[in-house]
């Protein structure tokens, strides 16, 4: 296997590789590598799959809580237990470089990646949420992104078999060349019944199963770790395929094999292929394997080893069998007309090696490959940007108060980041699997039924990228915190978290300090709710070059996080119930426009501080929130987020075409009461009958509260004037995104 070519050195750089990783090879294997062992080492050292420039910071996150019945990074997703017997695995994942380059296909095969993640552990999906970034929405490239990318998630996920329950989507010209698609998957199994990612007892078979492997995808983790170029089309080979139908069978095939106690082991085949899977198994378990290429399925023909190596075709998966009872594990396969192939077999020892035709292809250590072992750890150079310190001189005694707030107020519920997106929701099927569901009731949160029990389990994604870029710490925080506020005020209590870190290039000083903050901000949120973090997904490289010119998107550190609903009849709803209920504000109003979508929008002002947060203060709101749930006192609650107040308000309206009338605060800027995001703030509303016990409780507290008005009428009525009948002002909200990609002739 001795190679002279003193190309070498080129060879490894062309395929992404840094010199100094070069020599690090040639020193691990004792000698000079080969063409497919690079191509190896090229994939699994990618920042995709090694995360050699983040590991040192995520690790610094909270990784242990009560809950946990796996530790980040110990299997495929993160392992939470739910009582009753049940555990959720879920996870959070980005498919964002194959979406900007062939939108319907990357975000399909995001889907089924995420999905495979949860039941390869033995845990049936349920849910699906998706955080999704697009560029300015007036282009055409926006739309044709914005479009096929919806219809790529709903069209895998309707014929796979599981709804989309929540997800969010927001729109920045810094996206408009590098889309993020960050995909969600929420599961439920049996306590006991997991199954692990791991390899060992030497001379158990090895099996691929599902579907054939052929060239798509091949060096797709290597495209995910570098930047979007004008040449980048050229690599839509690197952008995998995606088959639903597939995957259902292959999901029904894998509970169903776990259940014959016949499997050992078992990972998907995501990211860089049969390379990844019996690399990390085999790290994993200390066991080897010897793989034997040429028995692969293959749909393609004379594919060279390093292709089936790393392809990416979906819908796969890797087993390691029990000797003797291979028959098992192939009576299933064959019930469900899917690919079952012994390809190898485990071996004692740290090494993998990789035959075609008899011939030894590749021979490397596995646990030179993979996180935590030989892979390498850089500590990045980092420095603060210089418009970190632009945005602390915003005033906003520099901004004119509006003349007219009913035109603001009808521009905020068109603005495309404010707007409904209803749209979005239609093109998914979002009734598929609801014997699931809990009710129809609109929540902050979503809320999946866990059958048997008087229990759900609620989910959210959030982050809000522009506090983020604005200050990474504090937004990442907030972004924490928002997650469990809508937990909570849907009556649940946070219970964990997965997130998807989207940024730049890491080899950027400024990209780099966004990122070490962002985890330092995350790390304080998630350790004050004790929602400890089991794992997600790292995406560099989010970023265009414009006239030689590297562009990076917004900092966008996405949480998903899950809670737990104890008793169903605590599920509290956003919407206004009845006319006649008091709307009270709980938390306080302040003098800040900061980073608002009004601040931007409207006065085209984009560099300023984060809004006002205090982590204390959204740690008491949200306690006091629980407790008049759990006592019965408020009929809605709804926290202030994106558009502030005003927005906030149509939504808790517009379901049952509810009105209201309410009195600003004579103390605070109109426009900051209204439109200002200062974070720690729900609107909840109570019946007359309860007021009193509301009262007392919150009077209790440390947290600030205020009477803003009362349900009544079919109008939107403030301080005595009318902004508009409830209807047509849920019209204008509701067709935002509908008129934007479907236009009135």
């Amino acid at each position: 296997m001795e190679i002279t070519s003193s190309k070498n050195l080129e060879t490894a750089k062309n395929l992404g590789l840094l010199p100094e990783e070069y020599y690090r090879i040639k020193e691990i294997l004792g000698r000079e590598p080969n063409f497919t062992e690079l191509s190896i080492y090229s994939v699994m050292w990618s920042e995709h799959c090694s995360y050699k420039n983040s590991i040192k910071w995520i690790k610094t996150l909270p990784r242990k809580g009560s809950h946990l019945l796996a530790e980040a990074g110990d299997e495929n997703a993160g392992l939470v237990d739910l009582g009753e017997g049940l555990a959720c695995a879920f996870k959070i994942e980005s498919h964002n470089h194959p979406s900007a380059l062939e939108p319907y296909q990357g975000a399909a095969t995001g889907v089924g990646g995420i999905n495979r993640d949860i039941f390869t552990m033995g845990a049936r999906p349920i849910a699906q949420l998706n955080s999704l970034r697009f560029g300015d929405p007036e282009i055409d490239k926006t739309k044709w992104l914005f479009k096929y990318v919806v219809k790529g998630i709903g069209d895998y996920g309707n014929a796979f078999g599981v709804p989309v329950v929540g997800g969010e989507v927001f729109f920045d010209e810094c996206y408009n060349a590098n889309p993020l698609v960050n995909a969600m998957s929420v599961g439920i199994v049996k306590k006991g019944n997991t199954i692990s990612a791991i390899s060992k007892g030497a001379g158990n078979p090895v099996f691929i199963v599902g579907s054939s492997t052929g060239k798509d995808g091949i060096h797709g983790a290597t495209f995910a770790s570098e930047d979007i170029t004008e040449a980048s089309a050229d690599k839509i080979p690197a952008v995998q395929v995606g088959d639903p139908f597939q995957e259902k069978l292959l999901l029904e095939a894998t509970l169903e094999v776990i259940k014959t106690g016949a499997v050992v082991g078992m990972q998907d085949m995501g990211a860089a292929g049969i390379t990844c899977s019996t690399s990390e198994m085999s790290a994993k378990g200390e066991h080897g394997m010897e793989i034997y290429l040429d028995k692969v399925p293959l749909r393609q023909k004379n594919m060279e080893p390093f292709e089936i190596l790393l392809s990416e075709s979906q819908e796969r998966m890797l087993l390691v069998v029990k000797k003797g009872r291979e028959h098992e594990v192939l009576n299933v396969f064959e019930k469900w007309e899917l690919n079952c192939v012994q390809i190898g077999h485990v071996i004692e020892g740290d090494v993998l090696r990789y035959y075609m035709n008899d011939k030894l292809v590749a021979e490397v250590s596995a646990n030179s490959l993979v996180l935590g072992g030989g892979a390498p750890v850089y500590n990045r150079e980092y420095k603060e940007p210089a418009y970190f310190a632009e945005n602390k001189k915003f005033t906003i005694d520099s901004v004119n108060i509006p003349s007219d707030f009913k035109e603001v107020a009808r521009f905020m519920l068109k603005n495309h980041n404010n707007a409904s997106k209803q749209w979005v929701a239609e093109q998914y099927d979002t009734m598929v699997g609801t014997k699931n569901m809990t009710t129809n009731i609109n929540c902050d949160s979503a809320s999946v039924n866990l059958k048997g029990t008087d229990k759900a389990l609620l989910m959210t994604v959030d982050c809000n990228s522009r506090y983020v870029n604005s200050d990474p710490f504090q937004g990442a925080a907030i972004a924490v915190s928002e997650a469990a506020r809508n937990i909570v005020c849907s009556g649940g209590q946070p219970l964990a978290v997965t997130n998807c870190l989207n940024f730049g290039n890491p080899y950027n000083p400024e990209v780099y300090w966004q990122f070490v903050n962002s985890i330092k901000g995350m790390s304080k949120a998630c350790e004050k709710f004790s929602t400890p973090v089991t794992g997600g997904n790292v995406s560099f490289y989010n970023q265009s070059t414009l006239n030689n010119k590297e562009v990076p998107v917004f900092p966008t550190p996405v949480i998903g996080m899950i809670g737990i609903l104890e008793n169903k009849k605590h599920l509290t709803g956003l919407s206004f119930k009845r006319s006649g209920d008091l709307i009270f504000l709980l938390g306080k109003s302040r003098e800040d426009i900061n980073c608002s979508e009004y601040l931007c929008q409207w006065h085209k002002i984009r560099n300023s501080p984060a809004p006002y947060f205090d982590i204390d203060e959204e740690y008491d709101l949200q306690t006091l929130i629980k407790n008049l749930i759990r006592e019965g006192f408020i009929e809605s609650a709804h926290d202030v987020a994106d558009g502030g107040l005003f927005v906030t308000l149509l939504e808790s309206a517009k379901d049952n075409t509810l009105g209201f009338n309410i009195e600003t605060d004579e103390s605070v800027r109109k426009d900051a009461f209204l439109f200002g995001e200062s974070q720690s703030r729900v609107v909840v509303s109570v019946n007359p009958g309860k007021e009193e016990s509301f009262i007392n409780m919150v009077a209790n507290s440390d947290v600030e509260f205020s009477l803003l008005g009362e349900v009544e009428g079919s109008e939107l009525i403030i301080d005595g004037e009318s902004y508009g009948s409830i209807a047509d002002l849920a019209a204008l909200y509701d067709n935002v995104i509908h008129d934007m990609m479907e236009p009135k002739q």
